[in-house]
């Protein structure tokens, strides 16, 4: 009689699709941390500290009707945060990586800083498209549907044969 539930079973026989489901579902924690810190550091920003100034560099556009320099300044720090917090759960839970923390560390940075070009100039051009054929109340639903689409595709193999690979 065998003592591996199904479930076991079924994870051994399916370990890349496994962890697939894992990269996704853990990623969650980063976005859990993502929307607390936010919802903290905006008001924070805004509010208690009257940061809304226009805040315009390359593809980003922070007008003070957006929050200005707060919103700007809260959504890095919050994505800096939840990306050091995502580096971990994926090399430790999802990778269960033996890669070297200085080499993978370097290469999850640049990693993030693609994310976060992709996803600071995607929202404008989805945004245009979905007003030109009159879907602009979906813009901001478009936008992160692409964001999540697309970092996902670009994170996972980067993580997987990149960055947090398995040497054994």
């Amino acid at each position: 009689m065998s003592t591996t539930s199904g479930f076991t079973k079924w994870k051994e026989e399916h370990p890349d699709l496994w962890e697939f489901i894992k990269f996704n579902g853990l990623s969650q924690i980063s976005t859990v941390v993502r929307f607390v810190l936010l919802w903290i550091l905006a008001p924070l920003f805004v509010s208690g500290l009257g940061l809304t100034e226009p805040f315009h560099f390359a593809f980003y556009n922070y007008d003070t009707a957006a929050g200005g320099v707060g919103i700007f300044l809260a959504t890095i720090i919050t994505e800096v945060i939840a990306q050091t917090v995502n580096f971990f759960v994926q090399m430790k839970w999802v990778f269960v990586s033996d890669a070297s923390f200085a080499q993978a560390a370097w290469k999850y940075v640049l990693l993030s800083l693609l994310i976060i070009i992709i996803s600071g100039f995607a929202p404008s051009y989805i945004s245009a498209w979905a007003n030109s054929i009159g879907w602009g109340a979906a813009s901001s639903t478009l936008s992160a549907v692409f964001n999540t689409i697309a970092a996902t595709i670009v994170a996972y193999p980067l993580l997987k044969f990149w960055i947090a690979p398995k040497s054994k």
